[in-house]
């Protein structure tokens, strides 16, 4: 009993390790079997003004960037004082989670 125990232990740990090969080296096939990841935003790595104005007067500006290394979509948010266009705060660095869309 133990040695079929075993031998099913032993057949999906090979099963698996097919699967993650066949998924990392395999053109498409992630893609076809999970879905494309959603577009990256069009004004990407441009600062955008945010057209209403915060209750401590500054303006909200942000942009996208991408990382190529980490494959990661970041999203960096500053404060400006509309009057002199300094920067007042910043906030921390989000990572933003792109989205898998199925193609049928």
């Amino acid at each position: 009993m133990a040695f079929v125990i075993f031998m099913a232990v032993v057949a999906a740990v090979g099963g698996l390790l097919y699967l993650l090969l066949i998924m990392s080296h395999v053109p498409g096939a992630k893609e076809e079997r999970f879905g494309m990841l959603e577009p990256l935003p069009e004004r990407l790595g441009e600062w955008v003004k945010s057209n209403e104005v915060g209750a401590d007067g500054l303006v909200r500006e942000e942009r996208h960037l991408f990382d190529e290394a980490s494959k990661k979509l970041l999203l960096q948010v500053r404060y400006r004082d509309p009057a002199t266009g300094k920067i007042e705060r910043v906030e921390p660095e989000r990572v933003i989670k792109r989205r898998r869309i199925r193609v049928r």
